[in-house]
């Protein structure tokens, strides 16, 4: 019993538990191709954020070991992800006054915050969040981020420096800049670019960002390229955990976190749920998004509590993991190993890093996520998409990358409020054999003479009952002769029993019968039943009607064969 419960709060440990031998050998080679292209994305978003590219190590591997046992994905790999590696960026830099101590402990404890954010949530069963931000919004979002990170990484690849913050601002000063750029560090950013085309064109399946990283790091160890201006990571010292220093900002400053983490949260849950859910469906296997929620929550905390920043589903990683052949999250215990030991015996190496090598690799990752071309499509498949997906990219590149996400979190919001508080409806009919469909143009669906059958595509609540009290009334005056009956599809639309719904039905009953017309509700008859006793509706019996389904009362209403002939008459 307490195994079962075990196994329920850590899903790796059932797929442990039955682990076959044959996997092995998958899992190993999928494990060193994860850890090949960890470890230089990794250390390149650690400078992407402003802080010692050891501290990218660290937010492999303690989330790694962490998701393998709470995660419920098979191929799903966590690690540090461009998209949240900005948002903390962004947050963290007007709070810091270019003191890195500052910035790597702020950075731990916004990864905190949105650490608790989804263990918070996944207790409340928030997992429905993962459809919160829709795809066109997404799409938006994510190439605002993308070319956010390529203009910020300009400066290192072409060797200048005292470029404004601002993405506009930079974009504007970036002629002026061009012509003050250092050769020796453009020359070697340009072999990093010739090394990452040459192993992507000729050797695809090699890590290309680990072997210019290598190599890259080789020159610069070998002929001192410190030496002729080229800047390098320089700053990784020891081996080991780093000591976090004493804090010593005000405490006040982590109230302007609150909601930058809140942000990085839905954010990294959308993302991270997208990436898992597509996987799993290719493998054949379900996922539970609460379980992922916690998981996502659990390896951000153990993320900051190993000294780390903010992780999410790193797309990229997985996708190396379920080419190789992947069958268990005991490939993300192999790669967080194998970057354990780098981060134990190899950090010395790390120190000759050139920054704008660096820069870089962030551009060739950021690439993955830019899409102009998918937001263009959409422009004649969906208009509505097309300008959410448009807004969502000007916000985030107009008013900075938190306000941006600020943004298109609101978006989503108003994109589900607009849905649920003026919905689509329908007329129906029924087609020759008798089967009843929505009435469009040019379709062969025929209303069926003296009754009206409408459908609210929407749960009725309180914001919407008066928009669909004004639809059912603007229906029943448009047509040419007015019917006797008003058949609603009661199924769609009532869920559950709200008070001011039932006023509204009330209301609607009075002046439908002052029309002549009697309310019929199909579906639902025990609930519905149950409903209008509770809220004592003032109409008769005679004047509302609730049958168990549309067919029936058809069927109901034609089997009263003198008011329909009286109808007809008419």
């Amino acid at each position: 019993m307490q195994w079962k419960k075990l196994q329920r709060w850590m899903p790796g440990l059932g797929n442990f538990s039955h682990y076959r031998k044959e996997w092995f050998s998958h899992d190993l080679r999928a494990g060193l191709s994860v850890a090949a292209v960890a470890l230089p994305v990794a250390i390149a978003y650690a400078e992407l954020m402003g802080i010692s590219a050891i501290i990218g190590l660290y937010a492999c591997i303690l989330p790694m070991f962490a998701y393998a046992l709470f995660g419920t994905s098979r191929q799903l790999i966590v690690g540090p992800d461009a998209a949240t590696c900005a948002v903390i960026a962004a947050a963290v830099a007007p709070l810091v006054f270019d003191n890195e101590d500052v910035r790597w402990q702020l950075t731990i404890v916004m990864t905190l915050m949105t650490g608790v954010w989804c263990v918070v949530a996944s207790h409340f069963r928030l997992g429905a969040f993962a459809d919160f931000l829709s795809r066109p919004i997404l799409k938006g979002l994510m190439n605002g981020v993308a070319l956010t990170i390529i203009v910020d990484q300009l400066a290192k690849v072409f060797g200048f420096s005292g470029v404004p913050a601002g993405l506009i601002e930079r974009v504007l000063v970036l002629p002026a800049k061009l012509m003050s750029t250092h050769l020796p560090t453009l020359a070697m950013s340009v072999v990093t670019v010739l090394i990452l085309l040459t192993v992507r064109f000729l050797r695809p399946a090699w890590p290309g960002p680990l072997l210019a990283m290598v190599l890259t790091t080789y020159i610069s160890w070998q002929f001192g390229l410190e030496k002729y201006g080229i800047q390098i990571v320089g700053s990784v010292s020891g081996k080991g955990l780093p000591i976090v220093p004493v804090p010593d900002f005000q405490p006040g400053i982590m109230r302007e976190l609150v909601i930058p983490s809140l942000n990085l949260a839905v954010i990294s849950f959308v993302s991270f749920m997208m990436t898992a859910r597509s996987f799993a469906s290719k493998n054949g296997y379900q996922i539970d998004a609460d379980s992922e929620l916690r998981a996502l929550g659990i390896a951000n905390i153990a993320s900051a509590l190993s000294q780390g920043f903010a992780v999410s589903a790193a797309s990229s990683r997985t996708a190396v993991n379920d080419a190789i052949g992947g069958k268990t999250q005991l490939v993300s215990v192999i790669a967080a190993s194998i970057i354990l030991l780098v981060l134990l015996f190899m950090t010395d190496f790390l120190n000759y890093i050139p920054l704008s090598s660096l820069g870089v690799v962030l551009i060739y990752s950021a690439s993955s996520l830019l899409s102009l071309r998918a937001i263009l499509s959409l422009r004649k498949r969906n208009r509505q998409a097309f300008t959410l997906s448009l807004f969502t990219l000007i916000a985030v590149l107009v008013v900075g990358l938190i306000n941006g996400v600020g943004f298109a979190v609101l978006l989503g919001l108003l994109q589900f409020l607009r849905i649920i508080f003026r919905p689509t409806d329908q007329l129906l009919g029924v087609n020759e054999q008798g089967m009843i469909h929505s009435i469009n143009q040019g379709n062969e669906i025929k209303p069926i003479d003296g009754v009206m059958l409408y459908r609210f595509n929407s749960p009725l609540t309180y914001f919407n009952v008066s928009y669909f009290k004004k639809r059912v009334l603007q229906h029943v005056d448009r047509v040419q002769k007015r019917p006797g009956w008003l058949v609603v599809d009661a199924a769609v639309s009532f869920t559950h029993d709200d008070v001011s719904v039932f006023a509204a039905i009330d209301e609607l009953i009075t002046e439908l019968k002052v029309k002549g017309i009697t309310l019929v509700l199909a579906g639902r008859r025990t609930e519905l039943t149950r409903w209008i006793k509770q809220n004592k509706l003032k109409s008769s019996d005679d004047d509302l009607i609730v049958v168990p389904d549309l067919y029936f009362a058809v069927r109901m209403i034609q089997s009263k064969p003198e008011w329909y002939s009286n109808y007809i008459k008419r």
